[in-house]
């Protein structure tokens, strides 16, 4: 028989829902956290539930950023680029230090996974001006659909 192993690190369900910062999202958003870096591990990750047409503000992340769709349809946009519709099971790449947005869809919710590094000061990014009425409302009638 081998060594005995400490147990598995497990953070059992209960941790709070966060409510989206009101400086960073337009809209009703919640976050749940999935992971936190801990020791050397730069990984943070949130599962994040946007209600229809709320959205993240304009910003970027030093390493870049995964979401992965779980639920709903969203929009995705780089600073510059097209609207793009998301839907459940797409996943998007954000190219490090790339200005970008996302969110729910008009009339629809939209949950995602997202995940991303944080630097040495614990910083998974930078956050920019919101993303206003007039220019939520061109994205989402502009949009390539999935």
């Amino acid at each position: 028989m081998g060594a005995t192993l400490d147990p598995v690190q497990i953070t059992r369900s209960g941790v709070e829902t966060n409510r989206g910062s009101s400086e960073s999202f337009t809209g009703s958003v919640y976050v749940d956290p999935v992971a936190v870096p801990v020791g050397p591990s730069r990984v943070s990750a949130g599962m994040v539930h946007f209600t229809p047409a709320a959205r993240t503000a304009w910003h970027r992340h030093r390493f870049g950023q995964t979401i992965y769709v779980t639920e709903g349809v969203g929009l995705v946009q780089r600073r510059g680029g097209p609207a793009e519709t998301v839907r459940a099971g797409d996943r998007i790449f954000f190219e490090p230090e790339e200005e970008h947005w996302h969110g729910a869809a008009p009339g629809r919710f939209m949950v995602h996974l997202a995940l991303q590094q944080v630097d040495q000061r614990g910083s998974a990014g930078d956050w920019g001006e919101k993303v206003s009425d007039d220019e939520y409302a061109t994205a989402a009638a502009m949009a390539v659909k999935a």
